[in-house]
């Protein structure tokens, strides 16, 4: 029986997934909401609700509401738990890059790269609500600038 060498392409895929993302590789838009993703997790964890140091650390009411309504939607939406690092972590989880990724394509506007980002992750029937969520939290972070 022989045995097959992984191509060069598979090694370099393999590698890539084998090296956790910086949250540095985000925009403002999905490095902030992955920051406040960490904190909603972390309140979560202590039974606390993190509307009031979303805001703080936020800078608004309206976006740690807006973040927070988003962040149920993708725990709605995801096929599993979205596994978040600690808060001071710069590495992120995978989820956290492919959330952050959605978030900055909608920022820019971009539907084609939000769905680029989410195909074969989440069901397309819940992409909608993601997309508007992800709008929904860029327009309040812009009123609040």
């Amino acid at each position: 029986m022989s045995h097959r060498t992984p191509s060069a392409t598979a090694q370099d895929i393999v590698a890539a997934l084998a090296m956790p993302p910086r949250i540095e590789q985000l925009g403002p838009f999905g490095g902030r909401f992955v920051h406040a993703l960490r904190l909603i997790a972390l309140h979560e964890r202590l039974g606390r609700d993190p509307v009031p140091e979303l805001a703080a650390r936020l800078g608004s009411v309206e976006v740690a509401a807006k973040a927070l309504i988003l962040a149920q939607a993708i725990a709605a939406s995801w096929p599993e738990n979205v596994h978040v690092s600690r808060f001071c972590c710069r590495l992120m989880s995978h989820d956290e890059a492919t959330i952050g990724g959605f978030v900055d394509a909608a920022a820019r506007g971009n539907r084609a790269g939000f769905e680029a980002a989410l195909t074969g992750l989440v069901r397309p029937d819940r992409t909608h609500r993601l997309w508007e969520g992800a709008l929904a939290l860029v327009a309040s972070e812009m009123r609040a600038a």
